[in-house]
């Protein structure tokens, strides 16, 4: 049995994007997509949306990111959504969310360089 992780170290897990931790939230949102009547790219870059106007950590953009590349989401539909909300959400979390996106992908870069150190 896995012993269970303290307030803090759940916290900075995930503010670090370890695998335990975003594995939890993904079983939390387990079942919106079948819920929401949407295709799978579609509620993907409804998500994505959602992030640019929360001004979402980068670690919630790295555990999206992934998932909508496996829908068929490409880069171009992202930027055409961020796009889309800009002038609802402002320039400022645009610029926001591009940065965060580029060190979700910086993070998921290390996080897949620390698992190969691992294996």
């Amino acid at each position: 049995m896995a012993k269970a992780q303290t307030a803090e170290q759940s916290i900075t897990g995930l503010a670090q994007g370890d695998p335990d931790v975003l594995e939890t939230l993904t079983r939390m949102t387990k079942g919106t997509l079948e819920r929401s009547g949407l295709d799978d790219k579609t509620f993907m870059l409804v998500r994505m949306a959602a992030l640019v106007a929360s001004d979402a950590a980068p670690v919630s953009y790295l555990a999206n990111l992934g998932v909508a590349a496996e829908a068929g989401v490409t880069l171009d539909q992202v930027v055409g959504t961020m796009v889309a909300v800009a002038p609802v959400v402002g320039t400022a979390r645009i610029t926001s969310a591009a940065s965060k996106m580029t060190r979700a992908g910086v993070l998921g870069e290390r996080l897949g360089d620390l698992a190969g150190e691992i294996e």
